[in-house]
């Protein structure tokens, strides 16, 4: 098969592309001689100063993206860019020369040091610039008492490891970190990194000791925390407040509360996970549950003391006269409640108790025969005890056949025979009586407990929601901020 004039062509100017490319790589030999000769006789060991009474200042700055940037003068590495091709620059191992043994003094890394060693930028005039990246992991104490409204900082101490001032001088380029390639966190908000150098001197040792201290102003966002802790937290205390408005006859009063106390209960377990587990401090929020906490089960309580004073009845139980007086007239006075076609006023109070003990003492002049028949003493007049008396009382309240007298019943043949049966009518009206009166102050004084139950349901809803009102207004206006998106 013959080839074709244009496969030819291509043979050719292939075969001529082949034959123009360099044998092997020829580097520039400017960099080459530099290096042969500032490294010729470089020590890695000797302190890059012209006058060793003289210290080495060293810039040290640090960018809040992972890296560290510092940058010192070596004597030794200078170079005139004219006899050596205009190089003005090189990159070497940090190995091959002297570099600062800056360290972060309060590192929790495991290998204490965790900058990575990229190359040192070196310029002619001497000028070393290292920006080692690494991921620096500090000690920090932190402080909850605000938690999760609280603001944290945490400090990077960064000093020379073996030189003191004299030797090894750090100075601060600018005050404040860089933070420009910061990227934002969904948990924390940055205030700032301000940076100090602090220049130290111990009893031990006349030469000072100079660090570089940066601190990290970091702010947490609250609005997770709001929505996810406060905000059930507050309902579920409401729950518990709006129980007191539920009748007691429902059969429900107690149970609700109960199971609002168990849920409260499990959501406080399931927030402790969150919660920083500390015991310098009790966190803003953990106090404020323990408030919480305790309103439900005061309202528990609350509720049995209700339920208690709402089924008791004048069989079982009588009121004492400091209960009647507190929950049947103050405090329905001070809370503006009132029984069905009844006013509670001040002065209807003080017109009730003096009605009573009048009522006591007009009672007590009574003697019991009065006392069941409802009449006077001294309607009887000066009738004598016996049978002719009860006889003649009994002739006014019952209707005589016509033609016999008072006189006939009380003649001798039928005397024994009516004092009998009226003595035994007697019995039976005073049983009667009592009963009926017996059943009418059971009746007063169960629904006199009623009241009072009603009297303390009401007081506990105004009281415990005063509590949860103040309680979360507290907490809020105590936050040193309130909510950060």
């Amino acid at each position: 098969m013959s080839d074709t004039p244009a496969t030819s062509h291509l043979g050719a100017l292939f075969c001529c592309v082949l034959l123009c490319l360099p044998k092997g790589t020829v580097q520039g030999p400017h960099e080459k001689r530099i290096l042969n000769d500032l490294l010729k006789n470089y020590n890695v060991l000797e302190r890059p100063v012209a006058n060793e009474s003289e210290p080495l200042v060293v810039s040290f700055g640090l960018t809040l993206q992972q890296i560290i940037d510092v940058e010192w003068n070596d004597v030794n590495l200078r170079w005139n860019a004219s006899e050596y091709g205009g190089v003005q620059d090189l990159r070497i191992p940090p190995k091959n020369i002297w570099k600062p043994d800056v360290l972060m003094y309060n590192s929790a890394d495991e290998k204490f040091d965790s900058t990575y060693p990229t190359n040192v930028v070196l310029k002619n005039n001497g000028s070393c610039l290292y920006v080692p990246p690494g991921i620096f992991k500090s000690t920090c104490k932190i402080d909850i008492t605000w938690f999760p409204f609280d603001d944290q900082e945490c400090k990077m101490k960064f000093g020379s490891w073996t030189y003191d001032g004299w030797q090894l001088d750090l100075i601060l380029p600018s005050d404040e970190g860089d933070a420009s390639n910061f990227i934002p966190n969904g948990e924390w908000t940055l205030l700032g990194v301000p940076g100090k150098r602090n220049e130290i001197s111990y009893a031990c040792c006349p030469q000072p000791y100079i660090d570089i201290t940066y601190t990290i102003l970091i702010r947490r966002r609250t609005l997770y925390y709001f929505s996810n802790l406060i905000v059930p937290c507050v309902l579920i205390a409401s729950m518990a407040v709006l129980g007191f408005t539920l009748p007691p006859d429902s059969g429900e009063k107690l149970s609700l509360g109960v199971t609002i106390l168990l849920s409260l209960t499990v959501f406080l377990n399931m927030v402790a996970e969150s919660m920083p587990t500390t015991s310098d401090a009790v966190p803003l929020i953990g106090t404020y549950f323990n408030c919480i906490m305790f309103m439900v089960a005061s309202s528990v309580v609350s509720t049995v003391l209700i339920l208690n004073y709402h089924h008791r009845s004048g069989e079982t139980h009588e009121m004492a006269p400091w209960v009647r007086s507190v929950f049947l007239q103050w405090m329905p006075w001070l809370l503006r409640m009132s029984r069905p076609g009844e006013k509670i006023t001040r002065k209807n109070i003080i017109m009730n108790n003096k009605m009573k003990e009048l009522e006591l003492k007009e009672r007590s002049s009574k003697s019991l025969l009065a006392n069941v028949l409802d009449m006077d003493d001294d309607y009887r007049g000066g009738l004598a005890p016996g049978p002719l008396t009860l006889a003649a009382n009994s002739a006014n309240y019952t209707r005589l056949p016509p033609g016999q007298s008072v006189d006939d019943l009380a003649a001798p043949g039928c005397l024994a025979g009516c004092a009998r049966e009226l003595q035994l009518i007697l019995r039976e009206l005073r049983t009667v009586t009592d009963r009926l009166r017996q059943d009418d102050e059971e009746a007063v004084v169960t629904s006199d407990w009623k009241f009072a139950a009603m009297v303390v349901d009401r007081l506990c809803l105004i009281v415990f929601t005063l509590f949860t009102v103040v309680a979360t207004v507290a907490v809020l206006l105590s936050a040193p901020h309130i909510i950060v998106p």
